[in-house]
């Protein structure tokens, strides 16, 4: 079966990371921190913004789908050190940002109801403002 014919998913994704951070995987993948990856996250930042530019004057997403990929990579990574550290996981990843998420937009998920994305927006940054100060406090 050629690569390419299967379908892969998130699990899939993440045990191709774990065993790249294996003892018998990628050299390069297993000696990587977060410090050390902090420049690929910016590169790869930069061409997922690229990709958008070039989706919106051609047309085509290839460019763009390759590039969210490559932040996913980084992502995923980020969480399988953090793993092997025992920090945290790709799950609590996921978990921290649905939560956010949810929270962040009561006009959704709850029962207020936005009149305009400007509406949304202030709840939005008030909301975060407001888990900031709870953060900070947290932290005193």
């Amino acid at each position: 079966m050629d690569c390419m014919e299967k379908k892969y998913t998130f699990q899939d994704f993440q045990k191709i990371v774990e065993q790249l951070r294996s003892k018998d995987g990628c050299p390069w993948d297993r000696e990587q921190t977060h410090q050390s990856l902090k420049k690929y996250l910016v590169e790869e930042t930069e061409e997922v913004l690229e990709g958008i530019d070039i989706y919106d004057s051609t047309g085509d997403w290839d460019n763009l789908c390759e590039e969210l990929g490559d932040l996913l990579f980084q992502v995923m990574i980020h969480s399988v050190i953090a793993e092997e550290k025992g920090i945290f996981t790709i799950d609590d990843v996921i978990q921290g940002i649905s939560e956010k998420m949810i929270r962040r937009h009561p006009r959704v998920f709850g029962s207020k109801m936005g009149a305009n994305s400007q509406d949304t927006l202030l709840t939005w940054d008030e909301i975060k403002a407001r888990e900031k100060q709870e953060k900070n406090n947290r932290r005193q």
